[in-house]
């Protein structure tokens, strides 16, 4: 996965429609990528209540279950909706370039 200036190209555009879903790497964080009715969103793959991988979970609108004990959190700003968990979620910037999502490294 090449980056640039702090940029990490991971999947083509068009291999995440709407609806869809894919875990990927940035910077050696497990980052899941989401399309919510063509909007492209990043958070950090990991449930800050217990660790739990949060990709599966199911999503509403712009609002993601995790699988394991029900805390819920905003795709789009990573605040935590619903217990057991209290710390948000690192959100990433995203983008597209020549057919390709690009997702910023934080920090």
């Amino acid at each position: 996965m090449a980056a640039h200036d702090n940029w990490f190209r991971t999947v083509r555009s068009d291999a995440l429609p709407p609806g869809r879903r894919q875990v990927v790497a940035v910077a050696g964080v497990e980052v899941a990528l989401f399309n919510v009715g063509g909007n492209l969103l990043a958070i950090e793959d990991v449930c800050t209540h217990d660790g739990a991988p949060l990709a599966d979970g199911e999503v509403e609108g712009e609002v993601i279950t995790c699988a394991r004990h029900g805390a819920r959190f905003s795709l789009r700003t990573g605040e935590v909706l619903a217990p057991p968990a209290y710390e948000p979620l690192p959100c990433y910037e995203v983008r597209v370039v020549d057919g390709w999502i690009e997702v910023r490294e934080a920090g």
